[in-house]
């Protein structure tokens, strides 16, 4: 039979996931990088051997609808685009965590069910009562 304080722990660990959600800030998908290419020019500095060329460029990249797509980021929102791929990937963190936990809490509420628990009003798991009505004899 499942612990009252397993579920109680899955609950708020759930609701505490959550919260954490809604805390998230602006985010976006993708890889941010740093491209350097060389012009071609013979008589530019990047034609010179060991030289890495012009750049840095900054290019986000991602999967879309089956195609990679990528988007060129000014150097001025380098830093903020770095910060929305991060909360991107707590996002898909926390998503993943609560994922699980539900899964986790409507399995154990199920074996619960099966073995006499039921919830409470107020979303805590207690007991089910095992008193017995008595038949009151017809006649």
């Amino acid at each position: 039979m499942p612990e009252f304080r397993d579920l109680e722990k899955l609950m708020e660990e759930g609701r505490r996931l959550r919260e954490a959600l809604a805390r998230v800030g602006d985010f976006r998908p993708g890889t941010l990088m740093s491209r350097f290419r060389k012009c071609g020019k013979p008589n530019c500095h990047c034609a010179r051997e060991n030289d890495s060329g012009h750049g840095p460029t900054w290019v986000l990249t991602r999967t879309a609808e089956g195609k990679t797509r990528n988007w060129s980021i000014p150097d001025g929102a380098v830093e903020e685009t770095q910060t929305q791929v991060a909360e991107y990937q707590r996002f898909r963190q926390l998503t993943g965590a609560l994922i699980e936990v539900n899964e986790r809490l409507c399995q154990e509420r199920l074996v619960a069910k099966r073995e006499g628990v039921q919830e409470a009003k107020k979303g805590v798991l207690r007991p089910a009562s095992q008193r017995r009505s008595r038949r009151r004899p017809t006649g």
